[in-house]
């Protein structure tokens, strides 16, 4: 059996064994790279990054001085937080969307955000 024999084989296999959330990781992966983002898994403190995946959460935190909207982006690797300084709601960011986001990654709570991100909404699937 020659090499790529043996590599299209065992991709087949590992996609019949694959649960859908890995199947799902890897084709958001797959997507991300196209566009040319980041994979969120290798994003660190400080850097400016492009990050492309999937809404997975938004919700609306009342704070005491600074309404806050946050947004959990998911890549297939890894999960960014968007957050959006004084907004209750915008249009077109809600749990499902497909969207590109980029802006100077933080660190809060062990968790990486993003700040008032700049961002493109994809087309709905």
């Amino acid at each position: 059996m020659t090499t790529d024999v043996r590599t299209g084989l065992r991709r087949f296999i590992d996609r019949l064994t694959a649960t859908d959330s890995e199947l799902d990781a890897r084709d958001l992966q797959r997507e991300s790279a196209k566009c040319g983002a980041v994979p969120a898994g290798q994003c660190t403190r400080g850097q400016v990054v492009s990050v492309s995946g999937r809404l997975r959460t938004v919700a609306y935190t009342p704070r005491t001085n600074l309404p806050t909207l946050e947004a959990d982006l998911w890549d297939g690797s890894d999960v960014v937080t968007l957050v959006f300084l004084g907004r209750r709601s915008i249009v077109g960011i809600e749990p499902g969307r497909q969207l590109t986001a980029r802006g100077r990654i933080a660190i809060r709570d062990d968790r990486k955000v993003i700040y008032n991100p700049y961002y493109e909404l994809e087309a709905p699937r």
